[in-house]
């Protein structure tokens, strides 16, 4: 891997000319673009001089060149096979391009390109989130779902294929979803590739009255990608966002959600599981916004850390003084299977109303070795005793997946990264 020659901010000089390059020919509003690139040109790159990317420090992108797609008719077809096996409708997005020949568009639910419609919604916010002031100055495509009120969109799959085959791709997907009035929709988010690459999808999610969205999001991009994801979630009164994220991949990852419960008795599940290996760095960062009485918020984050890997999770709950009788719950567990492995955590609670019930806390350890001894003890080898402690410690998190076929498709991933990289990893015991 070429050791960065430039600053991040010099390196964002190479985002800022392609944009200028690409300008005339993006879809959607010139002045919405031409405002995040202002942001970016004052405020440069996130460091850990930013409270919020104090763990995470993005400087290996320096000194990298990421450019447009290349055009092929086959592009992207090799890659179909890194996604999971399953059946139902499909929106296939190949480096950041909506892929028509390997997609199955969805029976009665609504699809549009933001290629086509050129529309940017009204939750992300670029002047504070500069990441996705990146994508909103260089998004090409993104899917626009809409399901009807009342109705039952079943599964769908999104997904994010990038090909660092050829050359160094950088793709910034812009998705927008929205749910009706008592509408539901199970969504599985998969992003996978091959070589080095930049990943920077932005998804903005509705939720209306009395709605429920099951959303997976399964990361497992190339192990020498970069992957900057944002998530933007507002949930109207009784509506449920159910969202459970999977990290396994990339170099260098994070996931960052902001979730807002407008309406009286909304809620949210933020539940999530960072499994990384060798020198990988996976950042969990999330912000739920109570903003109306009576909402539920839970969140339930594990990590599984082998070789020389980070996680860094910070997830911060702001109660508003109308949010009486909040409901907020924040667990960080992690498991170091390695001495040289490390884990961050920053739970925070900002809370102005007086009548709530909000608790947080995190636990970091090792495997335990008189489970291990007594699982060896029992004829069963020690890579299947270390495999079973490890899923156990995941059972939590997995628990709250309610939709089986999601719970299914993330331990099959799990159990693949186990038999390719886990199995292999110095073990430590406390």
């Amino acid at each position: 891997m070429r050791a960065p020659t430039h600053t991040p901010d010099e390196a964002l000089t190479g985002f800022l000319t392609r944009y200028d390059g690409l300008r005339a020919q993006l879809p959607g509003s010139a002045t919405a673009r031409d405002a995040a690139a202002e942001v970016l040109r004052e405020r440069g790159w996130p460091t850990p001089r930013d409270e919020a990317w104090h763990y995470t420090n993005i400087r290996a992108l320096a000194g990298l060149d990421f450019h447009e797609a290349l055009d092929g008719p086959d592009l992207g077809a090799h890659l179909i096979g890194l996604l999971p096996a399953v059946i139902g409708p499909r929106l296939i997005f190949v480096d950041g391009r909506f892929c028509a020949e390997l997609s199955i568009l969805p029976q009665d639910i609504e699809v549009g390109s933001f290629s086509g419609e050129g529309t940017f919604g009204t939750l992300a916010r670029p002047a504070r989130d500069r990441l996705v002031a990146l994508n909103t100055m260089l998004a090409e495509d993104g899917a626009i779902i809409d399901v009807p009120a009342g109705f039952d969109g079943g599964f769908l799959m999104l997904a994010q294929l990038t090909s660092g085959r050829h050359r160094r791709v950088g793709s910034h997907p812009r998705h927008r979803l929205r749910l009706g009035v008592g509408a539901k929709l199970v969504l599985l988010e998969v992003s996978a590739g091959e070589g080095e690459y930049l990943n920077n999808p932005v998804i903005e999610i509705e939720v209306a009255e009395r709605a429920h969205l099951t959303h997976g999001r399964l990361q497992q991009d190339s192990q020498e990608a970069f992957h900057l994801g944002t998530v933007y979630v507002d949930v109207a009164a009784e509506g449920v966002y159910d969202g459970f994220s999977l990290a396994l991949g990339a170099r260098l990852g994070r996931t960052e959600i902001h979730a807002r419960l407008g309406g009286p008795e909304a809620a949210v599940h933020l539940n999530a599981a960072q499994i990384m290996g060798g020198t990988q760095l996976s950042d969990f960062t999330t912000a739920i916004a109570h903003d109306a009485p009576n909402c539920a918020s839970r969140q339930t984050v594990k990590s599984v850390l082998t070789g020389k890997s980070r996680a860094v999770f910070q997830g911060r709950i702001e109660v508003a003084r109308i949010a009486q009788k909040t409901d907020g719950y924040q667990m960080n567990q992690a498991l170091l299977l390695s001495p040289d492995a490390e884990i961050n955590s920053k739970p925070e609670l900002e809370i102005y109303a007086d009548d709530v019930k909000c608790s947080h806390g995190a636990t970091v350890g090792a495997l335990d070795p008189e489970q291990l001894f007594y699982l060896r003890s029992r004829g069963i080898p020690a890579d299947a005793a270390r495999m079973m402690l490890v899923r156990a410690f995941l059972t939590d998190a997995f628990e709250a997946v309610s939709h089986e076929g999601l719970r299914a498709v993330f331990e099959h991933a799990v159990e693949g990264w186990w038999n390719t990289t886990g199995h292999n990893a110095e073990v430590s015991s406390s």
